[in-house]
């Protein structure tokens, strides 16, 4: 290839590149603009938030999928010593559980641990994972979830009638937002 020509083939080469990038970020950025306009500044003073009770654990939902369009969620727990959710897998969503008070014994995969106040737990979607407060404090979590949408199932476990649940219908349940007990 003599050298005009191919000076001539790269600056072409650059310049489509150049407008498939350009009209790209214009994307993103426009996209952008709308999550920005969706999206309200929240102020949440301490304790305030939705309260409900979800198969005996106390949530307060801080910020929903509403909230951040989609993006997360943020709910605060505050939990007796011994309360704690079965093993189960999420398909959807990754988790990160922060203790903020007391103590929380998560199981993710194969391996068990402790979290102390200022521990966290980071919980990908598709892995295995139990949780259960131990320690004689209760203990206080803010689980963020992404993305969105598993505040939709807490609200509908949250409505069924108080006493025992029926597991058969509460794994119905999980399973229409792709979460399955092991």
């Amino acid at each position: 290839m003599q050298r005009s020509q191919f000076i001539k083939s790269t600056v072409l080469g650059l310049g489509a590149f150049s407008t498939v990038f350009i009209g790209n970020a214009k994307n993103l950025y426009a996209r952008g603009h709308k999550l920005l306009y969706k999206m309200k500044p929240k102020i949440l003073k301490n304790g305030k938030g939705e309260k409900q009770i979800v198969l005996g654990d106390h949530q307060t939902i801080k910020l929903t999928g509403e909230d951040t369009s989609g993006q997360f969620t943020l709910i605060e727990t505050y939990n007796d010593p011994g309360l704690g959710i079965p093993l189960h897998v999420h398909q959807n969503e990754d988790e990160i559980f922060h203790v903020l008070e007391g103590e929380l014994e998560m199981q993710l995969g194969d391996k068990t641990v402790v979290l102390k106040t200022g521990d966290l737990a980071f919980c990908p979607r598709g892995i295995p994972h139990s949780w259960k407060v131990v320690g004689t404090i209760k203990a206080k979590v803010m689980l963020s979830v992404f993305p969105s949408g598993l505040e939709l199932m807490f609200k509908e476990i949250a409505a069924l009638p108080p006493g025992k649940p029926n597991f058969e219908n509460l794994s119905k349940l999980c399973k229409k937002y792709n979460i399955q007990f092991v």
